[in-house]
């Protein structure tokens, strides 16, 4: 039996289009579900697509536990954060323990935290000056970024990159290696 995946996000759904795309034709596991938070964001057009269901969520229901009801019918071995941008309340860490996965944009513990996504990694690290930044991906608790780091790649800052640059050179790696760790895990 496959193992059942549900992602969730809140943007355009990049790392969610390359998670289905690796695991289309996977005998091991299956995209069920592509839920996310922001009305009208790629990440619906990702799971049409490729023939996922997907809802939005709201951020009543997801943080007074009512979500929980919802994610339960998808009966979810993994549950994958591709891009999204809220914490996760201690109710759904509870539920589903070492069973939600996190990406971030930097090598944790550095440059983690409420706020830090996106650009806003990307332009602090060359604001400080880093020689690498790169990629981590950790289970997720009740705080933000914070939970057990289950692999790490780097990439090399040149003396010349700006936020641009390092946002594509960490972008490469989370196309390269996000799916594989998700993969290992199952």
């Amino acid at each position: 039996m496959k193992k059942r995946l549900v992602i969730l996000a809140s943007g355009g759904g990049s790392n969610a289009d390359n998670i289905c795309t690796y695991f289309k034709s996977s005998n091991r596991a299956e995209v069920v579900l592509i839920a996310c938070n922001k009305a009208g964001a790629g990440a619906f057009e990702v799971a049409q697509k490729h023939g996922v269901e997907s809802f939005l969520i709201d951020k009543e229901s997801f943080h007074n536990g009512d979500f929980l009801q919802l994610i339960n019918d998808y009966r979810p071995d993994l549950i994958i954060l591709a891009g999204f941008l809220w914490r996760v309340p201690a109710y759904l860490v509870s539920a589903f323990p070492d069973k939600i996965l996190n990406i971030h944009p930097a090598l944790l513990p550095k440059y983690g935290g409420k706020g830090m996504y996106g650009h806003f990694v990307h332009e602090a690290v060359v604001a400080n000056g880093e020689k690498e930044s790169g990629i981590t991906v950790h289970w997720v608790n009740e705080h933000y970024d914070e939970g057990a780091i289950l692999f790490q790649a780097t990439a090399t800052i040149d003396e010349n990159d700006g936020p641009k640059e390092v946002e594509q050179k960490v972008r490469a790696l989370e196309i390269a290696h996000f799916p594989q760790v998700i993969d290992s895990l199952l």
